[in-house]
């Protein structure tokens, strides 16, 4: 998927509420299209649209078709070609072809599967949804493709009939130290799609006036972790210098299998970071994946261009650059 968005909450209320519904979905990609592969557009019989697959390029013709699509029960599977001048006034420098699946729930994709995959998304679950072309064959895949969950990387599989679409729960990062770096590096990760939590118990750095909005739990770090959960959408960062701030959380997101950790401090501090982790049971492959000195050495001075080398870490790793 692109970034987290609601299409499918949004199809099963729809649906849910008596409306008869179609979930259009990018299921392939050729030159400059408009929308990546798993772009998904909502269409109500009585004409609602909500999200989009080619930013306008061509919802109209994807909305005609859905409504038929819901007429008739049927899936259909639509290509259309973008053109430079339409791809250039959705800021695109050239065209490009796009494919799409229209699938009306109830009669093509079942409303229990739906729900189901609502429901995974509401608990932080990974999950792929399968659908074959050929066969109609739809399934939810919990324990596969995990190259295109980390990755968040819908597509055709080799066999050119089975489409996956991955539906990944919003990625997360979680800051240990309400300092400086924080305060530039959570409205960047938040423009790069995470969700970000601050926690630092002392309540001079954890304040409302230095982080407007946020989320802020003042809780000691273990504790604070435990409540929000760790998992493999989930970055951790430490900032605080101090190890009885770090060390708790650290020892938390090491256990939980986190996608990434970083920790802030020189290559000496580090050095007995990692000593204190192998007194506490950790093994050499474990503290390996602890980032530090913190993020990728493009030369950063000031807590901003720190942030910058973070986020860009954390972006490596994800994707699996590093």
């Amino acid at each position: 998927m692109d970034r987290f968005d609601n299409s499918l909450e949004t199809a099963l209320r729809w649906f849910s509420e008596g409306q008869p519904t179609a979930l259009a979905t990018v299921v392939e990609t050729w030159g400059s299209a408009p929308r990546r592969v798993g772009a998904q557009l909502v269409i109500g019989a009585d004409g609602r649209i909500e999200g989009s697959v080619s930013g306008g390029c061509v919802e109209g013709a994807v909305v005609v078709e859905a409504l038929e699509a819901i007429d008739e029960g049927e899936a259909r599977l639509l290509e259309f070609g973008v053109s430079d001048e339409d791809a250039f006034a959705v800021g695109l420098a050239c065209g490009g072809t796009i494919r799409v699946l229209v699938e009306p729930v109830g009669s093509v994709l079942p409303e229990p599967m739906l729900r189901e995959l609502v429901k995974a998304r509401a608990g932080r679950d990974p999950v792929a949804y399968e659908v074959n072309i050929e066969t109609g064959h739809r399934a939810l895949r919990r324990n596969a493709y995990a190259d295109r969950l980390r990755m968040d990387r819908s597509g055709f599989e080799e066999d050119g009939q089975t489409f996956v679409a991955v539906h990944n729960p919003p990625l997360r990062l979680i800051i240990v130290g309400a300092v400086h770096i924080a305060q530039a590096l959570v409205p960047m990760a938040r423009i790069a799609g995470y969700d970000p939590a601050i926690i630092d118990p002392r309540d001079a750095f954890a304040s409302d006036a230095r982080f407007p909005g946020e989320k802020i739990l003042t809780d000691w770090p273990d504790e604070a972790v435990a409540k929000l959960g760790l998992d493999a959408r989930t970055a951790v960062v430490l900032l605080t210098h101090d190890p009885k701030l770090d060390d708790p959380a650290l020892e938390s997101a090491l256990q939980a299998g986190v996608f990434y950790i970083g920790a802030l401090g020189s290559t000496r501090t580090h050095a007995k970071r990692v000593a204190r982790m192998k007194e506490a049971g950790f093994t050499d492959a474990q503290v390996a994946r602890i980032h530090g000195p913190i993020g990728l050495d493009i030369g950063a001075a000031g807590p901003s261009e720190i942030a910058v080398a973070i986020l860009a870490q954390m972006t490596a790793v994800l994707r699996g650059k590093a």
